[in-house]
């Protein structure tokens, strides 16, 4: 039944009733009309008007539902769909809406991994112009350094030397910003050993504890989805680092029977009732490139607990 005939019956069927009732009810109406009269006429009318808003909010329940969905609908969260009533206007209402989150979430799927892969690729570029160019540079630099610090007498070979290290310390500087940008570990040893190098790198350099679990009998994985694996854990660990105030990062990553499930764990403030950085929208980005799920959660100490979920055959981009 279309939303027109639906909304026509129940009128109807109101003003139905309310003549059945003037036509057999012992109820006449003079001239002047009597206050008895009156407060009869307007409580049948009163009634009317509750019988009629009731029956109207039934009838319309499904546009209801299908409003709060419509403002809460998120494309990085896949999967809301609202139940189909049967057939009519409403139904199909409903399910023009249900196919066009479909449509609107396979094209936010393509276009986030076009633009993934862009971001790669320039991460890739800007990584190898730092190894290649910034980086034999300040090479030569320090051994310009070197050269003339041993030839310098006592007092301008000390601040040559000091020069010498900051130059060394801006050196590997260059060199580990380069191994963010393009984790050579993950294309060469595979995705526990870059896992490994990343917690120990961000130890080294944030002095937060690292507490490591990574199983070895993982299920095979296609180098889009450890990519992506990789760039999680990435985020997770600078979240700690950057927001949550914590002390200690718990980084897992185990075989479960869907696949593969990825969890960062910080024994920080917690997730708070804050909004969503363009952290973790990256990394719902991500997660919905590879057909994961990514939880947000309180973790177990309090802080913030990262999971993502991977399906074991990975769906590349």
């Amino acid at each position: 039944m279309s939303l027109f005939w639906r909304i026509f019956g129940l009128n109807a069927l109101v003003l139905g009733a309310a003549t059945a009732l003037l036509l057999w009810a012992p109820v006449t109406v003079s001239v002047p009309v009597l206050l008895t009269e009156a407060v009869i006429l307007v409580g049948g009318l009163a009634v009317m008007l509750v019988a009629n808003a009731a029956l109207l909010r039934v009838g319309l329940a499904p546009l209801e539902r299908l409003t709060r969905e419509m403002t809460t609908v998120d494309l990085l969260r896949p999967g809301q769909r609202l139940p189909v009533p049967g057939s009519g206007g409403v139904a199909e209402l409903i399910r023009t809406f249900n196919d066009m989150l479909d449509r609107l979430e396979a094209e936010r799927a393509t276009s986030s991994a076009r633009a993934l892969s862009a971001q790669e690729s320039e991460r890739r570029r800007v990584a190898q112009e730092l190894h290649d160019e910034v980086g034999q540079s300040m090479t030569a630099v320090l051994l310009g350094l070197k050269r003339a610090a041993d030839r310098a007498p006592e007092p301008l070979r000390a601040e040559l030397q000091q020069a010498q290290e900051i130059t060394r310390s801006s050196l590997d500087e260059v060199r580990r910003l380069a191994r963010r940008l393009r984790p050579g570990v993950l294309e060469d040893l595979g995705l526990a050993s870059a896992l490994t190098s990343l917690s120990d790198d961000f130890a080294t350099h944030t002095g937060l504890t690292v507490r490591r679990r990574l199983d070895a009998d993982l299920p095979a994985l296609d180098r889009q989805t450890e990519l992506v694996l990789y760039r999680v854990a990435q985020e997770g660990l600078t979240n700690a680092a950057r927001h949550a105030e914590a002390t200690r990062v718990d980084l897992a990553l185990r075989r479960v029977p869907e696949g593969v499930a990825l969890s960062v764990e910080d024994d920080g403030r917690g997730v708070g009732v804050a909004r969503e950085g363009a952290g973790i929208r990256g990394m719902r980005e991500r997660a919905l490139l590879s057909g994961a799920s990514l939880d947000i959660t309180r973790g177990r100490d309090g802080g913030t607990r990262v999971t993502l979920t991977v399906p074991s055959a990975g769906r590349p981009a």
